[in-house]
Order: structure tokens, then sequence, then C-alpha cells
């Protein structure tokens, strides 16, 4: 990503794809002779005009950007993925379907939405390109954080209507988290060993270590044969789970407080794991 035009020209090629995919979702569902699906509907037309609130601030965000910067002919790869048609497609097909299940892909889009600006922050070498990037991740955040309570009111609603616990299901991993935390250090020691001296120190000052650390932190890693690339693998994997452990909190938090921390914890796991695989991309080449 070259520079803000860019930016938001796919900021808009994603919520045009959004708009159109729950366009069609709502569509299909209105020609559906089951009148329990229509309060799906309804969902589907509420995202599709929130999509639609968007690509008008964000043309207007564009708009706003030097003449000069504006290519007329950029046209960016939608990024489909962000609303994948197969969980549309799933609940359309499904005479089970129920707004809950509508506010859960919503939820999980602005979720995508937040990992893709966050990538794109930690990754821009550009000041103006990295603060526009958070600013759609925090806008990401927010959005989830609205459409996560109207999925828990949907969730309540669905529950109470059949006469079951209204509480909306959970099952925090974030005890396992503090553990692959551990993990991930000792093996991110464990991969600068194998460095020069360059490459070992910047590995960990881009991970909040010291070098004058190294020592203390290596006495606690047990003597292990490993052949080349098992530890880097093992970093990036650790780090990617670490990761969707933080999304899948921040997806089930319950409260105000519990879902700040899922969130930050989410922001910061997502970072580093730009910045893990960055380095580790740039000892294989």
């Amino acid at each position: 990503m070259k520079d803000l035009a860019e930016l938001y020209a796919i900021a808009l090629a994603q919520a045009e794809h959004a708009a159109s995919a729950y366009d069609q979702m709502a569509a299909s569902l209105a020609d559906d002779s089951d009148h329990t699906i229509e309060p799906v509907r309804c969902v589907f037309e509420t995202l599709r005009e929130r999509e639609q609130d968007r690509i008008v601030e964000l043309t207007l965000r564009r708009a706003a950007l030097p003449s000069k910067q504006i290519d007329a002919t950029l046209e960016p790869e939608p990024l489909h993925h962000l609303v994948p048609e197969s969980e549309l497609s799933e609940l359309a097909d499904s005479s089970l379907s129920t707004p809950y299940q509508a506010w859960a892909i919503a939820v999980r889009h602005r979720q995508r939405a937040f990992v893709f600006w966050t990538y794109v922050a930690a990754h821009a070498a550009a000041s103006q390109l990295r603060i526009a990037a958070e600013t759609m991740a925090r806008e990401a955040l927010v959005d989830a954080d609205l459409l996560r309570r109207e999925r828990r009111l949907a969730w309540r609603a669905e529950r109470t209507s059949n006469g079951d616990d209204a509480a909306e299901p959970s099952s925090s991993e974030m005890s396992s988290a503090a553990l692959m935390e551990s993990l991930l250090l000792k093996e991110i020691v464990r991969w600068s060993q194998t460095l020069p001296a360059t490459d070992q120190e910047k590995l960990l000052s881009s991970n909040g270590l010291a070098s004058a650390d190294l020592a203390a932190l290596s006495a606690e890693l047990p003597g292990t044969a490993e052949t080349a690339g098992d530890v880097p693998r093992r970093v990036v994997r650790y780090a990617e789970q670490l990761t969707s452990i933080y999304l899948d909190e921040s997806d089930r938090a319950t409260d105000q407080a519990g879902l700040e921390l899922a969130q930050s914890l989410a922001a910061s796991s997502i970072a580093r794991l730009a910045r893990l695989r960055t380095f580790a991309n740039s000892q294989r080449s």
C-alpha cells in the first residue's frame, strides 16, 4: 500500500462488497414464504444500511485528499474473505437461521476488518498511512462492539422466547494464553541464539526484550536438538494461536472491561505477529 488514496480505495472496496453481500441476502430472504425469516431479513437490511453509511463516509475522506493523489483508475481487488459468501449461503440455506446468527456474521466481518487494518498499520512505512490504518482498526473495533451488543440482545430474546437460560454461551481460553505467552517468549529467545548479533538485537527489541536479558532467559531453556526452521515456525504458530485466543475472547466478552482488555491484547498480538512474520520472511530471503 503506497499512499492514502490506495488505502481509501481498498476500504471502499471492502465496504462496497459487504453492502452488496448483505443486500443480496436481504433480497433472497424477502422471497422466502417462511414468516419466521422476516426478522433475519431485517437484520441484513440494517447491515446493508450500515455499510452504505460507511461508503459515504469513506468517499468523503477520499475526496478530501489532494486531487493529484487520487488515481481514478485504481480499482483494488475487493477482499471478499471479510464477508465470505460461504457463511452467507449457509445461513440462507438453513431453515433454522436466526437474527443471532446474522448479527454473529456481522461481528466476524468487522473483527476481520480490525485484523486487516492492524496488519496494515504494523507494516506502514509512512506515518500518515499508519495513522489512517489505526483509525480504520479502531472504527472496526467500535463497530464490532456495537454489533456484539445486538447479537447478545438477539440471543437473549431467542432464549427467552424458548424458555431457556438467556445467558450467551462462552468458554474462556485466557488461562491457556498465559502458558502460551511463556512458551512464545522461550522460543523467541531460542531463535535469537541462532542469529548474528545484529539480527538477534532486532528480534529481541521488536518483542520488548533486551540483549542483557538473554543470558538469564537462556538459562531457563531446556537443551533440545532443533532442526533448521523448527523454532521460527513454532514462534509464528504460537503467535498465531495467541492472536486467535485474544480475538475469540473479545468476541465472547460479556462486559466492557473484559472486552477492552481482550481487544487491547488482540491488537498487540496482531502487531507482534506481523513483526514476527516479517522477520521470519527476511531471514529466508
